[in-house]
């Protein structure tokens, strides 16, 4: 049996200003599941945010934050945030191209949502930060005004846990935040220990041959 996938962002909350952007995930799903596939399996995947190393990806940007001394708790930071790691993300979309019994909408999110104040407090903790500064509301309303943008990202409500992932048998190597983000941090450190070394061995290699 071929599969046929596709996703979209996690819904939101009436608060958050976010009726547009949940209107446009319904309308997506909607015309998802009027494709004509046949037989074709349909996977609609709701994806949380994907913490990875990338730069201009989530998890940089909220780094640089908290070493910047910023990353304090957003709008009061009671909304809560989903979320999964990168291995985690690519783990799942091979279980469900395997599993020809799941269909149909899909949470890809880490079983423990957190508010947005632990969020922040545990990005701080890996950062070796112990304070951050906050933004209430309208510094994040005149932020995204600058910026042309939306606050809905920050300041909606996401709790979503992943409920058929887990009842297929599914494991995920990171369900804690914690453990995701010392991942995150060992990989990053490992990475800049090899670009160091490649301009030693480089110069090593120049040496041998001046020799």
């Amino acid at each position: 049996m071929s599969t046929f996938g596709g996703a979209c962002a996690v819904g939101g909350t009436r608060e958050a200003k976010d009726e547009f952007s949940v209107k446009v995930a319904t309308a997506w799903e909607e015309e998802f599941d009027r494709l004509p596939l046949g037989s074709t399996r349909r996977v609609a995947l709701r994806t949380a945010m994907v913490f990875g190393r990338e730069p201009g990806t989530v998890y940089p940007i909220l780094r640089r934050l908290a070493k910047l001394g910023l990353a304090g708790s957003l709008a009061g930071g009671q909304q809560y945030v989903s979320w999964i790691h990168e291995l985690d993300f690519c783990r799942a979309i091979s279980w469900l191209l395997a599993r020809d019994d799941l269909e149909g909408p899909v949470n890809v999110a880490a079983p423990q949502p957190l508010t947005n104040a632990e969020l922040m407090r545990s990005v701080r903790a890996t950062c070796g930060r112990r304070l951050g500064l906050p933004a209430s509301r309208w510094m994040l309303e005149l932020g995204a005004f600058v910026l042309r943008t939306e606050t809905e990202l920050l300041i909606k409500s996401r709790r979503v846990v992943p409920e058929r992932l887990l009842n297929s048998g599914f494991t995920f190597l990171f369900p804690d935040l914690q453990r995701a983000l010392a991942e995150l941090e060992v990989r990053g450190r490992e990475r800049m220990a090899d670009r160091e070394a490649i301009p030693l061995e480089t110069a090593a290699i120049c040496s041998d041959q001046v020799s």
